[in-house]
């Protein structure tokens, strides 16, 4: 049944009635038979992978007694605050995440290994920034061009415009 908003809000819609399932006895689960049924959620915190995930699964020896865990799980995880608190502990962690620190200047391939220019070699011996950092040289043997600094994946529309060599060995833009 699908929510619109908060599936946690009062006004969410009940579940039907089971009236009309079979309540044929459930076969006992023990050590050597497994509950045979399973229901995993994932619960996304953003539309991106960067976003928290929560996957809780619940298991029991029937499809209606699944069912009614998973509802009493997720409701649980509600009421206690486990949801709030993820976001909370993922925006922590987030925080104090430093990120790898990048080797200056432009990779390039040797004797099997990544070896990095120095800046000033790689740029003409000018450094160029943009709004979001230090600019990225690429040379492609006919021309060469200083790129936006932003993150790796930054939409284009968010990018700064390349900057491009000219005649005299100064980058302009276009």
């Amino acid at each position: 049944m699908p929510f619109e908003n908060d599936p946690f809000a009062a006004d969410a819609p009940t579940a039907p009635s089971n009236d009309h399932i079979n309540t044929k006895e459930a076969p006992i689960a023990t050590a050597t038979t497994p509950n045979p049924f399973k229901i995993g959620f994932t619960l996304k915190a953003a539309d991106q992978m960067s976003g928290e995930w929560l996957t809780p699964c619940v298991y029991g020896a029937s499809a209606q007694e699944t069912a009614e865990r998973g509802r009493d799980l997720l409701v649980a995880m509600q009421e206690v605050g486990l949801i709030d608190l993820t976001a909370k502990a993922a925006e922590y962690t987030r925080a104090q995440y430093k990120g790898p620190v990048k080797a200056a200047g432009k990779p390039t391939f040797q004797n099997g290994q990544v070896q990095r220019q120095a800046p000033a070699a790689a740029s003409g011996g000018d450094e160029y920034t943009c709004d979001h950092g230090r600019r990225n040289f690429k040379d492609g043997g006919s021309w060469a061009a200083q790129f936006c600094g932003a993150p790796q994946g930054t939409p284009k529309g968010d990018q700064c415009p390349p900057l491009w060599r000219q005649k005299s060995g100064s980058f302009a833009a276009k």
